[in-house]
């Protein structure tokens, strides 16, 4: 199993020490470097930020969201940052949600399937430098009846396949992503969940493509703390679990919830919902299940995170990805390195 790092979104607070921790997850020889994007930083131009500054670790996105580009737009982004990398990116996308892809985006969150599905092939397309031509319900290239022609992307991208991820919760994504996709970038993973919730429609999409799970990439995304007292450290990730229960999306379209329901939380994750949306920030925070934060994160002794990436791995993570949190840059470091050295300890490495 390969470990990886989230650098999450840029402008929350930990600018300073991102390079810093980019830089050590390099020395220390993690296989990749995500960032994300929402409605402040962008990705792009963190990864290419980092990527001028480390040697060696891959970087990708997580995600570039569909709503914000057109889909040849991203072709040519992630063939020039392979190409600035020496073939380190790796392409990570996903829809987002209603009140993003609406509310900053001004595009309507329909059929994310469909769409989803149309983007990639029009990004495969145009990053293969084939002359680009689609007819499809949502793009149609070039637009008929005017002076558009089938064009051909101009940069090389460094290697021939850049590995394409989607950012998958529900079933049927999940399916989806496993006939399209290279790899899924999964959050709020639970070991003893994954299969259930994640790894068996993955399968069912390999299946359907006709093929199998090898060369596929399981990334999920795990937060990471070290420490004793595995209770104060739950309690540090109250906020962030609390906004993706209970705030993210929309009540009726929140992926994060309905993915704690189907880890048996169906109560609590009506109650987290009930309060966040309510304005009680607190209130949903405390309504956490400690098991729930637990189960989805990597806490305690090395000893202890080993024994948890051991049960990762035989789940089926491939990557695992760790977003190594703490007050102070030490702190974040201190987590990395304990990541490292927890591998190791379980004989993952």
């Amino acid at each position: 199993m390969r470990l990886g790092i989230n650098l999450g979104y840029w402008g929350a607070g930990m600018d300073a020490d991102n390079l810093a921790v980019a830089r050590e997850a390099d020395r220390l020889g993690y296989d990749v470097c995500w960032a994300a994007e929402a409605y402040g930083s962008d990705a792009p131009t963190v990864l290419a930020w980092v990527a001028a500054q480390t040697e060696r670790i891959d970087i990708g996105s997580a995600i570039l969201q569909i709503p914000a580009r057109q889909p040849a737009m991203t072709a040519m982004t992630a063939a020039t940052l392979d190409s600035l990398s020496g073939g380190r990116f790796r392409l990570g996308l996903g829809v987002s949600g209603p009140q993003v892809s609406e509310g900053w985006y001004g595009v309507k969150f329909d059929k994310p399937l469909a769409r989803t599905r149309e983007y990639v092939e029009i990004v495969r397309k145009a990053m293969s430098r084939e002359r680009l031509s689609h007819d499809g319900e949502h793009w149609t290239l070039p637009l008929p009846g005017g002076p558009g022609k089938p064009l051909k992307l101009t940069v090389h991208p460094t290697r021939e396949h850049i590995p394409l991820y989607i950012a998958a919760i529900g079933p049927k994504n999940l399916e989806q992503t496993g006939e399209i996709a290279d790899g899924a970038l999964l959050i709020f993973p639970a070991a003893e969940h994954l299969e259930a919730t994640a790894l068996t429609h993955i399968r069912a999409g390999r299946q359907k493509a006709g093929l199998t799970m090898d060369g596929f990439d399981v990334c999920p995304t795990v937060p990471l703390a070290v420490g004793d007292d595995v209770n104060a450290l739950a309690d540090m990730f109250r906020p962030y679990t609390a906004l993706y229960v209970g705030g993210m999306g929309s009540r009726k379209q929140n992926f994060y919830n309905q993915l704690a329901q189907r880890m048996g939380y169906e109560k609590e994750a009506a109650e987290i919902q009930d309060k966040y949306l309510a304005g009680d920030k607190t209130g949903a925070a405390a309504a956490i299940p400690h098991s729930l934060i637990d189960s989805t994160t990597l806490l305690g002794s090395v000893e202890r995170i080993a024994d948890k990436m051991t049960a990762y791995a035989e789940a089926g993570v491939t990557t695992l990805t760790l977003a190594p949190a703490g007050f102070t840059l030490e702190e974040r470091l201190t987590a990395l390195r304990a990541g490292t050295e927890a591998l190791e300890r379980a004989g993952l490495a």
